[in-house]
């Protein structure tokens, strides 16, 4: 479904030079659940946002069903974007707005704009979430693990096919976690969704991914089956998240 080839990222700016990241090829297939994980700084980030296009790569192709997204501009770009929901770390919810209406927003923002039928996606997605008796309710009202559920219902308005999620557990507590990523993996089973998952925690991509990619400075270090990179003969890198795991 989505094929990563060659992907560079340099940033310049103030007479440096910063490459994010460097030569970095990858698959995942439709359906899965990927994991792409690393330290921090190690460009997962960036990656993410390349994918998206909120950051153009320097060099490389993005490949999503066919087409190649750096290549895309204007309204090609804009729908090719619909079909990819994105969970912020942070958030990054509407304050002034309840629950509902976070949810609704993106559709707010569609052609052709159905407020009954918006108003049935809505309910059908807070459902989903488990968040059917919040809907009223502000994003100051909720728990940490209730914002990411808005926040995941938000990304799912638009029926994308595939689902990004930037560290979406590091600010909750392991219990949360837990119900977090059943959250995720029932989201994949029921509605076939695509979900990438960027993460600096192992646990999480032993617990839902089905692959992962390890970034390290910008570049792969290992990809694969969560079982054959985490058990084989590691690289430098992922013995240090195994470690660092471990050590916890």
């Amino acid at each position: 479904m989505i094929t990563v080839s060659h992907l560079t990222k340099i940033f310049e700016g103030d007479g440096q030079r910063v490459t994010a990241l460097d030569d970095v090829s990858l698959a995942i297939e439709k359906g899965e659940i990927y994991g792409i994980i690393g330290m921090s700084g190690a460009g997962k980030s960036t990656l993410l946002r390349c994918l998206t296009l909120l950051e153009k790569p320097t060099s490389g192709e993005i490949i999503l069903s066919g087409q190649n997204l750096s290549a895309l501009t204007g309204a090609a770009l804009r729908t090719a974007r619909r079909g990819m929901g994105v969970v912020f770390q942070g958030y990054n919810l509407l304050m002034q707005k309840t629950v509902a209406e976070n949810v609704a927003f993106p559709l707010k923002l569609e052609k052709g704009f159905d407020k009954k039928a918006a108003a049935a996606r809505v309910a059908e997605l807070l459902e989903l979430v488990g968040l059917s008796d919040r809907a009223k309710a502000y994003p100051a009202q909720l728990s940490g693990g209730q914002k990411q559920r808005v926040a995941i219902a938000r990304a799912l308005a638009t029926k994308p096919g595939i689902l990004l999620c930037d560290e979406p557990t590091s600010a909750l507590d392991p219990l949360t976690t837990k119900s977090m990523l059943a959250l995720l993996t029932d989201i994949n089973r029921k509605l076939g969704v695509t979900i990438l998952i960027i993460t600096h925690e192992l646990s999480v991509v032993r617990a839902v991914c089905t692959h992962v990619a390890v970034i390290s400075e910008g570049r792969l270090a290992e990809n694969g089956a969560v079982a054959d990179v985490f058990d084989r003969p590691q690289s430098r890198v992922t013995k240090s998240l195994l470690g660092r795991e471990e050590g916890a």
